[in-house]
């Protein structure tokens, strides 16, 4: 099965991969993005049936895979948690976590030391980015070091805590500095989730709160000097994007999960508020988001994946029904869920990124709001239709195909959450946890 995802395509295999609908209103053709959904959506009453030994199997095969094909080595530290080593463990260290799998716990967590001990040896990239960087390579180190009860954890709380000062200035990024692969929402999210995995707070929330204005500040400041129809806006290298990779989504998701903040500041809890009212009303009739605002009006929004589209927006409608108990966001969600059912078998891959992994994250998010096993359903035949002829006949070859973000060791931590959904959660964007 994985062998198949790892082959090199040819110049035939790519055109079945191509897909094309003409159009009488246009010039020219436009590429299907997803596989046709072939299954039935669930039926009130039916058994679900989900084979645990079978996905168990399944983590196994593509787990001995990642390990043979990408090493622990220097020259695979690029790319940090979203597609380098340091992602695969990760990966292991997620798997040590699973009920279902424990006793491997230990064998896991050695591996996951393996896996990062490159990335402590030379640089990962920019040391404050958290996905592509240093910083998030710090912080799995510490949550690593402290599980194998080794003492070297502190030092790496203390390689974390030691970036805190480069985020306070309000320009030390020229492009992203607020965003969550490079900016302070990365940062954020790192500091939320070493805190939770060590149950001990890395950062006063004053601390936290210093970032946040900054944050919210650094926001402001754009959307005046851009006319934004929103009090808060962001850019990645000039382009104003929604989603969650390098989007407005996560930085307010973030905004909203930082604990007491809206409470600490309620100036900033205002246009906070508005700016997510604001994201939730672009949702289309479909269910989908823009991809970025320059996108807004346009009839067809192609993209339906974890880094631009309603599987990565889906997380902020989520954390904004928990905190304003609104039920518009909660039917935003629902509205997701229905896109991501229809156009979420992407042809780019396994990953969860813009992979299928990713958007069957939707459903087991949409499980743990609702507690319909109608999402459950989905998020299983998503895993399926991984294993189908057609998807590894004509799915593509991600370019880092072992990777946590592109890759199999994505789809690994989605199997394993697959095995006890009620605690599923997309890596690093826990909405439901009160820290």
């Amino acid at each position: 099965m994985y062998k198949s995802l790892c082959k090199v395509f040819s110049l035939q295999t790519l055109g079945r991969f191509l897909s094309y609908t003409s159009n009488a209103s246009s010039v020219g053709f436009k590429m299907v993005r997803y596989f046709p959904n072939p299954y039935e959506d669930y039926k009130t009453g039916v058994d679900l049936n989900i084979n645990k030994e079978e996905i168990i199997n399944q983590i196994n095969e593509y787990v001995n895979n990642i390990s043979k094909r990408l090493q622990p080595t220097r020259k695979n530290v690029d790319g940090g948690l979203y597609v380098g080593v340091t992602g695969v463990s990760f990966m292991f260290y997620y798997l040590s976590k699973n009920s279902l799998l424990s006793e491997h716990k230990r064998n896991y967590l050695d591996k996951g030391l393996e896996y990062i001990k490159p990335a402590l040896e030379i640089s990962a990239g920019d040391k404050t980015s958290f996905l592509l960087g240093d910083a998030g390579t710090y912080a799995l180190a510490a949550i690593l070091y402290k599980e194998l009860g080794n003492e070297h954890y502190t030092g790496m709380i203390g390689a974390f805590r030691s970036l805190y000062s480069l985020y306070l200035n309000p320009k030390f990024l020229k492009c992203g500095r607020d965003e969550f692969f490079v900016g302070r929402a990365g940062f954020l999210a790192g500091a939320l989730w070493i805190s939770r995995e060590l149950q001990s707070q890395v950062f006063t929330n004053e601390e936290l709160y210093k970032i946040c204005d900054i944050m919210v500040a650094s926001g402001r400041d754009y959307s005046n000097k851009h006319k934004s129809p929103c009090p808060l806006m962001y850019h990645y290298y000039n382009t104003e994007y929604l989603g969650a990779a390098h989007g407005i989504s996560f930085i307010l998701q973030i905004l909203l999960t930082i604990p007491g903040y809206l409470e600490y500041n309620k100036v900033a809890a205002k246009d906070i508020k508005a700016t997510v009212d604001f994201i939730a009303s672009l949702q289309t009739e479909e269910g989908n988001w823009p991809c970025c605002m320059e996108e807004i009006g346009l009839s067809d929004h192609k993209l339906v994946h974890w880094c631009h589209g309603a599987p990565g927006t889906v997380y902020l409608m989520a954390k904004a029904y928990l905190v304003f108990k609104d039920d518009r966001f909660y039917h935003a969600c629902l509205r997701a869920g229905e896109v991501v059912w229809r156009k979420g078998l992407l042809r780019k891959g396994p990953g969860i990124c813009h992979g299928v992994a990713g958007n069957g994250y939707v459903f087991l998010l949409l499980y743990r709001i609702t507690g319909d096993k109608k999402y459950l359903h989905r998020a299983k035949l998503f895993a399926d239709f991984m294993n189908t002829d057609e998807f590894l006949r004509d799915a593509r070859l991600p370019d880092n195909p072992e990777s946590l973000y592109e890759g199999t060791a994505g789809t690994v931590c989605y199997l394993a959450d697959l095995l006890v959904p009620e605690k599923a959660e997309f890596p690093f964007q826990d909405v439901f946890s009160i820290y």
